[in-house]
């Protein structure tokens, strides 16, 4: 029987790479996204079978949908990533952001996952074999915040929460919960961390970026444990990035 991954935020980034990966180990991949033609893009570049669905992960019935389509197409879903996110502009300070932006920032990072997560639910604990693996992208900023980064810090500290709720929810579903914390993939998103970025003590330094295809290659590799293993956390990082130790 083949798997079945679904990826949101899949029309670019480490969203694509991730579901590149999957489709090379043998997935039928859902790419999920805002951009239809994005998502064809990403569709384009990979092997094996795929499922190209516009979708607002902050929208109940967008995402309901998405597993609708997702579970006419495949019959099942074994395995649910969580990528799709965004941030509020990092050059205004945490007094000056305005609710829109934190509100924003929270549907699409923390609703977002939540729906989808609900959505997986359904569908793993009926269908046979039962369970599925849910993995969602917590961030380095699950452990550490950037200068002037509230409403996405805020947001990936609460997806800590939602993947041990879920890991202890989907217990009695056989369905497997875990987090990727990752730091400073080289994607369009971090470009400008070559330059420089803020730090901690109020200076501007460029940072070491990783390549993307790490990323996706430790996605697969928590996708691929059998269901009564998990990764709860991994931390996927460029080695000479200022995480570790005091900024």
């Amino acid at each position: 029987m083949k798997k079945v991954a679904l990826v949101t935020g899949a029309g670019s980034g480490i969203g694509r790479a991730c579901a590149k990966a999957l489709g090379k180990a043998g997935y039928a991949v859902v790419l999920a996204g805002r951009r239809l033609d994005a998502l064809q893009d990403t569709a384009k570049q990979m092997e094996g079978e795929t499922l190209c669905v516009a979708t607002d992960v902050a929208d109940a019935k967008s995402v309901a949908q998405l597993f609708a389509e997702t579970k006419k197409k495949f019959g099942r879903l074994d395995v649910l990533f969580n990528n799709a996110g965004t941030g509020a502009p990092g050059t205004v300070m945490l007094e000056d952001l305005t609710f829109e932006q934190w509100q924003n920032v929270v549907n699409v990072n923390l609703t977002g996952p939540f729906l989808c997560t609900q959505e997986a639910f359904k569908i793993m604990k009926d269908q046979s074999p039962r369970g599925g693996r849910i993995i969602n992208n917590g961030s380095i900023s699950a452990q550490a915040p950037r200068p002037n980064s509230a409403p996405y810090t805020s947001t990936k500290h609460a997806i800590t929460g939602l993947t041990k709720s879920t890991s202890l929810d989907g217990r009695k579903y056989d369905i497997a919960c875990g987090q990727i914390d990752i730091g400073n993939a080289a994607s369009d998103m971090t470009a400008n961390m070559t330059s420089g970025v803020p730090q901690a003590d109020g200076t501007m330094k460029p940072e070491p970026r990783m390549d993307v295809e790490d990323v996706a290659r430790s996605l697969v590799f928590m996708a691929s444990l059998p269901l009564d293993s998990n990764v709860l956390t991994m931390t996927v990082m460029a080695t000479k990035m200022p995480l570790v130790g005091r900024g």
